[in-house]
């Protein structure tokens, strides 16, 4: 079933932003899934965050400030999925022996895939699409 739907929005990007607990430890995982550092924000001195690139994706990371308290729950309900035209067999194998545990790969409805999970909750899905 196919909708219709009026665009209000034309995009050129998203860039989640997620509060973590442990910064270095949350680049070093995503570095371990191909993204790089684009950028770093500081303040006081203090690295309090870094924009991610993956291709033509940004993933940001901010440090928790912990005004909400610390150890609060994070990555309930959320999932980043990026689409890619890799071999996700050779992606899992660069992955894996970057010490970052996946799910799959798997085939899918949409594609073949790879999930893990990120020091804080979130999951990560990448997907070939098919």
């Amino acid at each position: 079933m196919t909708t219709t739907q009026q665009t209000t929005l034309n995009a050129l990007g998203i860039a989640p932003i997620l509060t973590v607990d442990d910064l270095d430890k949350s680049m070093r995982f995503y570095e371990g899934l191909g993204f790089g550092l684009e950028e770093r924000f500081e303040r006081d001195g203090q690295l309090r965050g870094v924009m991610l690139r993956a291709g033509e994706a940004r993933l940001n990371l901010t440090q928790d400030d912990w005004g909400k308290g610390r150890g609060r729950t994070k990555g309930i309900g959320f999932r980043i999925f990026v689409l890619t035209s890799q071999d996700m067999d050779e992606l899992a194998a660069k992955v894996k022996a970057a010490g970052i545990p996946l799910e799959g790969p798997v085939d899918a409805p949409w594609g073949r895939s790879i999930t893990a999970t990120d020091p804080d909750g979130f999951k990560v899905t990448i997907s070939r699409q098919s």
